[in-house]
């Protein structure tokens, strides 16, 4: 999932390895006359008026805000800030966003990548001559991840390709929205960018780098990680005889842009999205991260300070409030479960958090999570998470789980679901890909051709496009959300509201898991999973598959199949 889960994998830690959580460091205090910026929740139901008046009583000014479910973006220079919110009675919580105005320092921090979604090639080159097909995509044989699930010619796109009414709106880090296998089905009208670049950090390091537009806005059909990217090829790139096709290849693509440049992706613009979504007749929203800072939002931890519980319990509330708008207004939330090796129905160790800086100095620490302590959206309600799988079917080795936390299964990838247990590419999920990014990261020759096994490029008429190899939740749960997609095509009826088609998110979802492929835990069920990285070290992980062949903690209600679904 991510946070490519962006998708973020997080390090991984068996529940024999889990050690005492350091206690939380204090965290240190706002310089008099240092401006922070804040996300402050207002109660329900209380007045714009009121709410508007707690916030100035506190030392802040809104500088953002959704009106729809009461969250807004404040700044403020009062080091007393939280504590001066939670006095005022029309305020519900506060969490930090970021420090304004550091000046930068010489040290650079890496960008948040994905252990699970990065690329890692193995030098051999890819070309697009070695790939025919049958059906006019020239690349659809490396398209294990369309067979498995049956959206393929002869299986769901000849019973019901999707349609052009039905809106999936990508909250991700982007859409490049003139990928030729993206801009056939890529609604410009619609997309948004709920974000702003941030160049540095609280300590004055390197997030998402330069400004490359004016106020540090990108355009709404812009991706500088090309995670989204790929997301929306996997769900809609139409049937072209260009490239290759996705799940859904007649729907629109609306892009929601929640992420950042750097795989962050923080509440406000989520909170955003989804209630723009809502509001403009999205169908399906798919949701392949969490929100950043924390990766399980605990509302008590005893290993987090008050500053930081508040600040969970800030963002669970916040983030149910906007799914929940969504959920009521006709959009089917489908997210990918997390790229951490673990089951989130169990105690588990995160030692990734908080993994933004957002006052000087702070850093991740140790703390023991209990099940009770949530991942946010994919833990949300009313969301639909998907766990994923590798080509011969099996779970992931990378892919979280749980029983009663996975909803279904789809295609993720698993490069090292074979004999020899390798990375091989082929088992990764294959999708589009920014040109401008593979030139800019060095992955291809002075003429064009890609000089990684990880890329590949598809020409037609003079035209060539580039496509990439990713494994990951990320890359699962797009299926999930393309096989709604064509839920909502084949059963819908007209938005009077909006125009388009339409149909209940309960009913989306019931079609969802009731035409998945059951799928037995693996015999014995505590299954070792056993590979070997790129530099040929051995890696173990031990993992325990509960519950029925129809509902288990690895497949959920089973593998989705677009073509069950669509003859549901």
């Amino acid at each position: 999932m991510r946070r490519a889960l962006i998708s973020a994998a997080c390090a991984v830690t068996t529940m024999t390895a889990l050690a005492v959580p350091a206690s939380a460091e204090p965290q240190p205090a706002q310089a008099k006359g240092q401006v922070s910026e804040y996300v402050v929740l207002y109660k329900e139901h209380v007045s714009l008026g009121q709410a508007h008046h707690a916030v100035q009583a506190a030392g802040g000014k809104v500088v953002h805000e959704n009106r729809d479910v009461g969250v807004a973006t404040v700044r403020s220079d009062n080091p007393e800030f939280i504590h001066a919110v939670m006095k005022q009675r029309a305020l519900e919580g506060v969490a930090h966003n970021r420090i304004i105005g550091e000046a930068p320092k010489p040290a650079k921090a890496k960008a948040k990548v994905s252990k699970v979604e990065q690329m890692t090639g193995t030098g051999k080159t890819v070309s697009a001559k070695s790939a025919s097909s049958q059906d006019g995509e020239p690349l659809a044989d490396l398209q294990w991840d369309m067979k498995q699930i049956h959206a393929t010619p002869d299986g769901s796109y000849k019973k019901e390709p999707g349609d052009k009414r039905v809106l999936v709106g990508i909250l991700d880090t982007g859409v490049d929205g003139d990928h030729p296998d993206i801009k056939p089905n890529f609604n410009r009208k619609l997309s948004r960018n709920f974000t702003q670049d941030i160049p540095t950090d609280a300590d004055g390091n390197e997030l998402d780098g330069p400004c490359e537009f004016t106020s540090c806005v990108d355009p709404n059909d812009w991706d500088d990680r090309g995670h989204g990217t790929h997301v929306a090829s996997t769900i809609a790139s139409p049937r072209n005889g260009f490239g290759m096709a996705g799940v859904a290849p007649n729907v629109s693509i609306v892009n929601l842009r929640v992420g950042q440049d750097s795989g962050l992706f923080f509440l406000q613009p989520t909170v955003d999205g989804l209630t723009y979504a809502a509001k403009n007749g999205i169908d399906v929203v798919n949701m392949s991260y969490y929100i950043d800072p924390w990766l399980w939002n605990c509302e008590n931890n005893p290993a987090d300070s008050p500053e930081n519980q508040l600040e969970q319990r800030t963002i669970i509330e916040a983030t149910q409030r906007a799914l929940d708008f969504a959920h009521d207004r006709g959009v089917t939330l489908v997210s990918a479960a997390g790229n951490d090796y673990v089951d989130y129905t169990k105690t588990n160790l995160d030692a990734t958090s908080p993994d933004f800086p957002s006052v000087p100095g702070e850093a991740p620490y140790d703390r023991t999570v209990p099940a009770s302590c949530v991942s946010m959206p994919s833990e949300g309600e009313n969301v639909i998470p998907v766990s994923a799988t590798g080509p011969s079917t099996r779970k992931s080795y990378y892919s979280s789980f749980g029983n009663g936390y996975v909803a279904v299964a789809a295609p993720g990838g698993d490069k090292v679901d074979n004999a020899a247990s390798r990375p091989d590419d082929r088992g990764g999920v294959w999708a589009a890909y920014p040109e401008r990014l593979a030139k800019e990261r060095g992955e291809l020759n002075p003429d064009g051709t890609p000089k990684v096994s990880y890329v590949i490029r598809s020409c037609k008429d003079g035209k060539c496009a580039y496509y990439s190899s990713l494994q990951g939740t990320s890359m699962a749960s797009p299926h999930a959300a393309g096989v709604a997609a064509l839920i909502v095509s084949r059963y819908g009826h007209p938005d009077r509201r909006n125009g388009g088609l339409t149909l209940n998110p309960d009913v989306v979802e019931r079609a969802l898991l009731g035409t998945a492929t059951p799928k037995e835990c693996p015999s014995p069920r505590t299954f070792v999973y056993e590979w070997y990285t790129s530099s040929g070290a051995k890696r173990t992980s031990t993992q325990t598959c509960e519950g029925s062949k129809e509902q288990n903690g690895f497949f959920g209600n089973g593998i989705v199949d677009a073509l069950n679904a669509v003859r549901y």
